[in-house]
């Protein structure tokens, strides 16, 4: 087993499992970083889409060996400046907003969105959809883990998808 996922602590109260003990220590996350952002190395890929909050953990990590640019998918109602925004119903059934400035995004580009654990798909979905929105295509998917559902199956039939833990194990 790598390093960083004996750090992700699966000893907690409900779905989620707790990966931030798996970034504070550095040779781990290094390897994380690397193992998530390697099979995207090759690909034509001009950002990373970041997903609010611990994706921008990962995604400025995955960026960084990408030598990419980092645009922040943000919850709703954090940029203080015009954004588009994208509803969604989270894993726990709330509606929720994602957001971004479109400025950021132009038609001609290639995004990888990079969340920590995609549960639903839905944070990613809506990412998608504003990537989608405003004409850029995406690259592929980095997670930590994309949990075995129907709606997921789909993210990764349609997309290249790149996660380091077996949720089915």
């Amino acid at each position: 087993m790598k390093s960083y996922l004996a750090k992700i602590d699966d000893n907690t109260p409900g779905p989620r499992n707790d990966v931030t003990p798996s970034f504070a220590d550095r040779k781990a996350f290094a390897q994380l970083a690397n193992d998530l952002a390697d099979p995207f190395a090759g690909m034509s890929v001009d950002a990373v889409g970041a997903i609010d909050a611990l994706g921008f953990i990962i995604g400025t990590a995955i960026a960084e060996r990408l030598d990419v640019g980092v645009i922040a998918l943000r919850k709703g109602g954090k940029l203080p400046v015009e954004t588009i925004q994208q509803t969604l119903t989270d894993y726990s059934g709330s509606q929720k907003v994602l957001e971004v400035r479109p400025d950021l995004i132009r038609p001609d580009m290639r995004i990888l969105i990079v969340d920590e654990w995609i549960e639903t798909g839905a944070q990613v979905a809506a990412a998608i959809a504003l990537i989608e929105r405003l004409g850029a295509t995406v690259a592929g998917i980095a997670t930590i883990c994309m949990d075995g559902r129907p709606e997921t199956e789909t993210l990764q039939q349609r997309y290249a998808v790149r996660q380091v833990w077996d949720a089915s194990a």
